[in-house]
């Protein structure tokens, strides 16, 4: 597995990387914060990547230079502020992290139920609280819920460290408050108020896809009484938004369905939806009414529940600090070594090649598919650290120092016996196309080293982004719960 001199890229397919640019790579915020400096506006940062990669693609954004924040300590974390409460989220935090944390899920469940409405596990996996609000969309799904939980930015620049509300964050479709030259580096919520909670609710078209609407409610109650609600809604708008006009309506009332569909029609008429390829205007403002009133009914029921205390510790990412790489420039090619299915590889590469061309044109590992190239499909999966990604969206130079496993690599190396995901998905006849079946056995052993002994719902859950539309998926449901009695060991 080798490949000592470097060669022209194969051009196989329009979802390729062509545009060049300079690949550097941050120790610290400070250092990214001088590199942004450095190019004058022309950098980007490359956290998750599973936005920025697809724009680049699609040529959308053209940058001189992709910055790899990802090697910068301490920006992963999640940890609580005993001093009042508050909890202090790393830009790089993942979305699937921030989904399964315990002080997420007890004391801000809307900002759980939020990370769990993106597209696919993948997505999850590799997408970062910090780039899911940088990217500016109206449609970013952890928006509604940080406005009405009101949150504070902390944002980093050459004259140092700046606070800002969120809600003074987007400024219109793509565009946010943060300078050329600055970067967001932490998230705080606020301690929640007792009785208070969150819901977040999502309509898309599919699971994998971007909202067609969303809404984030804030609740507080007192046996019958409504002391606080606050609403936010995204896709409906050319911003993020607050519907202050509803809020207010609810404020000191005693909660009935006549009241939530009062505050549903004033929201509809609040709102400035626009059509496009996902809805029609028309749609949103009927639907945002549904969900202002099925959210209100959600969160009137969970302000009445008792919470049980979050577990102490958690782990912050499963997030290695890796020795920078330093640099590759535009038209360059550099000699790295990637640690694929327990070897070592030497391959030569330029900043714009991906790790998932690298893998099928220079070490001849095939089973990982190249399909839809923008990170919808999930054929291209593979594992990196243990986690589920899209090698489609990976820079191949970013890869170095992680451990990657790829199809070819679940079978035993010394007898080239099959692995027992390999054996269920066999004999439960769940196999599909030569497409989709390498993505959906990566993700099935990323789910089962996760969730051992996962339910229906949790397996249809997380393999939501490599189900497309060809089949019911039964026997492939099937075939995961078998694999977890296997690797469990429980009777069958």
């Amino acid at each position: 597995m080798s490949d000592h001199a470097p060669h022209a890229q194969n051009i196989t397919n329009s979802h390729l990387l062509v545009q060049e640019f300079d690949y550097r790579e941050a120790a610290s915020v400070e250092e990214a914060v001088a590199l942004l400096g450095e190019y004058g506006g022309r950098a980007r940062l490359l956290a998750g990547g599973t936005d920025l990669m697809v724009m680049m693609k699609m040529e959308r954004v053209t940058p001189a230079a992709v910055v790899n924040i990802n090697k910068i300590p301490g920006l992963a974390e999640i940890k609580a502020d005993p001093r009042d409460g508050s909890l202090h989220i790393g830009a790089l935090a993942t979305i699937h992290t921030l989904h399964n944390h315990p002080l997420v899920q007890s004391g801000y469940p809307g900002l759980a139920e939020a990370c769990a409405s993106f597209g696919s596990t993948q997505v999850e996996a590799m997408g970062t609280l910090g780039g899911n609000l940088c990217n500016g969309s109206p449609a970013a799904d952890t928006a509604p819920v940080l406005l009405v939980l009101g949150a504070q930015l902390v944002l980093a620049g050459p004259l140092g460290r700046r606070i800002l509300p969120v809600e003074k964050f987007f400024l219109k479709p793509g565009k946010t408050a943060l300078q050329p030259d600055e970067m967001l580096t932490e998230i705080i919520l606020p301690a929640p108020a007792p009785g208070s909670t969150t819901v977040f609710l999502k309509a898309a078209r599919v699971a994998a896809d971007l909202a067609k609407a969303s809404l984030a409610i804030l609740f507080a109650r007192q046996g019958t009484t409504i002391t606080a609600a606050r609403i936010a809604m995204g896709s409906v708008a050319p911003t993020p938004i607050r519907l202050e006009r509803a809020e207010a309506l609810l404020a000191g009332q005693a909660y009935t369905p006549e009241l939530a569909a009062e505050a549903g029609r004033i929201v509809s008429e609040d709102i400035s939806p626009i059509d496009d390829n996902r809805s029609t205007a028309w749609y949103r403002r009927r639907i945002a009414s549904a969900m202002t009133q099925d959210g209100l009914a959600a969160a009137w029921e969970r302000a009445g529940e008792s919470r049980a205390a979050p577990a102490a510790d958690f782990p912050s990412n499963g997030h290695r600090t890796l020795a920078p790489t330093s640099e590759v420039r535009a038209g360059e090619r550099k000699e790295i070594e990637l640690h694929v299915n327990g070897r070592k590889a030497r391959v030569w590469v330029a900043p714009n090649e991906l790790l998932l061309n690298v893998l099928r044109e220079r070490l001849e590992l095939t089973g990982t598919k190249y399909a839809c190239g923008i990170g919808e499909c999930s054929a291209c999966t593979v594992q990196i650290d243990g986690k589920p990604m899209l090698s489609c969206l990976v820079l191949a130079v970013s890869a170095v120092g992680k451990e990657i496993v790829t199809v070819e690599g679940l079978a035993d190396p010394g007898t080239g016996a099959l692995d027992r995901v390999q054996e269920a998905f066999i004999d439960s006849t769940a196999f599909q196309c030569g497409y989709c079946t390498p993505g959906l056995l990566m993700t099935t052993k990323s789910l089962l080293a996760e969730i051992p002994q996962p339910s229906e719902d949790q397996v249809r859950q997380y393999l939501r982004g490599n189900i497309c539309r060809c089949t019911g998926y039964a026997s492939i449901v099937r075939a995961v719960l078998d694999a977890a009695e296997k690797v469990t060991g429980r009777p069958e």
